[in-house]
């Protein structure tokens, strides 16, 4: 839900993105991580956003990574191999705020290579940076704050002053899934109006998502109780024909209670 939320964001506001980032509203289009290259790419936390001259790349993060220098290097590597010309910006944008030195950390130092790239840690940026924005609404309750309840209550507001419907949906949507990461689903849930999220493709997704999650946990349990119906059984018979109940444990799996409750 977290991914794909802010992949919706980032690909749906990418002027919004590199303002923030860059300094500049240039309009991007989303460029797909497989075609920077044929070898297997994590793809799931990964934005790539490109424009005539630039290629932007976000990294989102709830939790250190100390393999993020690396990876951040080899992305850069792969990028410029497939975009020779064009600038490259990284920025790794920490979410949930944490002690953890690794955060802190912004490039790749080996003997003979140094490669660099953006941190930001979303609880020391101010609300009022990201408020001006529409597709940075959903993350201001992450900012720095002593009353994120309150910081969210404005972003709904906000959100609801957006004229176009679908924009609005979306931008809710967004907003519930990535408040969860600072507040209660309760406080989420009595602050945003959950009837806009009908209009959200993002909802829609996240409902089949979540009817699919509960299909396959259903077929699990359904499995599981088939096959515990099968021990049993077998267990009864192996009990009619004076098996030990020793050699029935070690054949069906059964402990040793449940078996002589069958008896």
């Amino acid at each position: 839900m977290y991914d794909n939320s802010r992949k919706r964001l980032a690909e749906t506001f990418p002027a919004d993105f590199a303002s923030w980032l860059l300094g500049e509203p240039m309009p991007f289009t989303a460029l797909q991580p497989s075609e920077l290259s044929s070898e297997p790419i994590r793809a799931d936390s990964l934005i790539f956003l490109e424009s005539s001259a630039i290629i932007l790349h976000l990294e989102f993060q709830t939790s250190p990574d100390e393999n993020m220098p690396l990876r951040m290097l080899d992305y850069w590597v792969r990028i410029r191999r497939r975009f020779p010309t064009r600038e490259i910006h990284q920025t790794v944008i920490y979410l949930k705020p944490t002690n953890s030195d690794l955060v802190f950390q912004n490039s790749f130092t080996s003997t003979e290579t140094n490669h660099k790239f953006q941190i930001i840690r979303m609880w020391e940026q101010l609300p009022q940076s990201l408020q001006q924005y529409q597709g940075l609404l959903p993350f201001v309750t992450l900012c720095q704050t002593d009353n994120p309840e309150e910081l969210l209550r404005q972003v709904a507001q906000q959100i609801e002053g957006i004229d176009d419907k679908k924009v609005q949906a979306d931008l809710i949507t967004a907003a519930y899934v990535i408040s969860g990461l600072t507040l209660k689903e309760e406080i989420v849930k009595r602050i945003l109006r959950q009837e806009i999220m009908q209009e959200s493709s993002t909802y829609q997704g996240i409902l089949r998502d979540g009817k699919a999650a509960g299909l396959a946990e259903g077929l699990a349990e359904g499995l599981a109780r088939g096959k515990a119906e099968t021990a049993r059984q077998i267990a009864l018979n192996m009990l009619r024909s004076g098996i030990s109940v020793d050699l029935i444990s070690q054949f069906t799996g059964l402990t040793l209670e449940q078996i002589q409750a069958l008896q």
